[in-house]
């Protein structure tokens, strides 16, 4: 462990995750009953078979982890099963010592006629309210030993899809059957990020952010640029898919093209190798100057270690992960689960298996976990996260009297 920072240590402390995707975070258990009670066939029937045979501690490919999200999906169809496994990934936080989440989906995967978008966002919320409630009604918040439990909602669109993806996708693709597969998904795109505002702005749900996610390869972020300028005049904060599977020019895009104000992933950040535009002469400067104006410019970058592990080959180890040229080069980092089921971890385990695999100093490790709470989108009014923040950082520092060695 790095300068002894302890699992205990660890554990109690208050985290944040910043990049979690809700349909990629079911407890297996409530998976298996859900599938029985919508009648949705698993490839087995206990939590070892689907754990070897579709939540596996390494895939092939990244269409191979993603597999998983048929079976979650399909039992996320009504509104009772969305309320369900949000509150059950509320209590999974508040167990492990996350304080700060931001949930992430795609609500046009879930609705359909009789559940319309605004209902499915509204569903998940009330399971995230309820797990909040019980949390900060105890007695550890209200004597001030503990701190309260605070969510935001991230609204995904998807750089592409087909019809057999949700009812939804199938109604825009036959609405729109002359139009060019690309401006079929910018047009469904702009059309979330317009349901994304209204929601956060006029329905009182705690939307916060919206995002794009999907394969990057060959469905470039520019081409969702309007949908994300939308979400720019209306002051609703963005967060790009972006370098998890491409180069640094896909990271130049969220940003330029996007309004990012945090990157999802972010991998291939310093992949000067992987530039393919070849107006760039300089490749290994581009990286360079792209890397110094996201720390200037405190452009977050949500890093998912295990995730990142399991879908790219080139990365064999955390030793190897770029992560560690993003602490070096002082960027604001948060450690995130990106999958909790999928990639079968925890933010706990996230942070373990960093500190088990790179050097960080004490102050590094401090700048990791307070950086997550600094560059979330936070419901509540500025003066009110930099409260937040502050009490964050007291519990910090007493935990780290208390449990670590000077």
């Amino acid at each position: 462990m790095s300068e002894q920072i302890t699992p205990e240590f660890i554990r109690r402390i208050p985290k944040t995750d910043l990049h979690v995707h809700l349909d990629g975070s079911l407890r297996i258990p409530t998976l298996i009953e859900l599938a029985e009670q919508s009648r949705v066939e698993l490839p087995a029937q206990d939590e070892a078979g689907l754990k070897a045979k579709v939540f596996k501690t390494h895939y092939e490919s990244l269409p191979e982890y993603l597999q998983g999200f048929a079976y979650t999906c399909a039992v996320l169809q009504n509104a009772e099963n969305l309320e369900r496994i949000a509150y059950e990934l509320g209590q999974d936080n508040i167990e492990e010592g996350v304080r700060y989440v931001e949930v992430r989906f795609a609500p046009q995967l879930h609705t359909h006629e009789g559940l319309p978008i605004a209902e499915v966002v509204r569903a998940v919320a009330a399971g995230m309210d309820r797990a909040k409630k019980e949390h900060n009604e105890s007695d550890a918040v209200r004597n001030g030993d503990d701190i309260p439990y605070e969510y935001g909602i991230i609204i995904c669109a998807l750089r592409s899809f087909n019809e057999h993806m949700s009812d939804y996708y199938k109604r825009i693709l036959n609405i729109m059957s002359y139009a060019k597969k690309k401006e079929v998904f910018a047009a469904a795109s702009l059309e979330i990020a317009r349901a994304a505002v209204a929601m956060a702005q006029k329905d009182g749900i705690p939307v916060v952010g919206f995002d794009l996610a999907g394969e990057e390869a060959g469905y470039p972020a520019d081409d969702h640029k309007e949908a994300f300028a939308y979400a720019h005049k209306h002051f609703l904060r963005k967060t790009v898919h972006a370098g998890e599977a491409y180069g640094p020019e896909s990271i130049f895009q969220a940003i330029t093209d996007c309004h990012a104000n945090r990157i999802g992933h972010g991998t291939f950040l310093f992949a000067e190798d992987m530039i393919k535009n070849p107006t760039i002469e300089d490749p290994g400067m581009y990286t360079r100057l792209l890397a110094e104006y996201i720390a200037s410019q405190r452009i977050a970058i949500e890093v998912n270690l295990t995730s990142n592990l399991q879908t790219t080959p080139s990365i064999t180890s955390v030793a190897v992960h770029p992560v560690r040229q993003m602490i070096e080069h002082n960027l604001s980092v948060s450690i995130c689960t990106d999958n909790r089921l999928v990639s079968n971890t925890t933010v706990s385990k996230e942070f373990e298996l960093l500190v088990e695999s790179i050097p960080v100093t004490r102050a590094q490790f401090r700048n990791l976990v307070v950086s997550g709470f600094k560059g979330s989108f936070f419901p509540g009014s500025y003066n009110d996260k930099r409260r937040y923040v502050r009490k964050v950082i007291n519990r910090y520092e007493a935990l780290e009297k208390e449990l670590l060695r000077d």
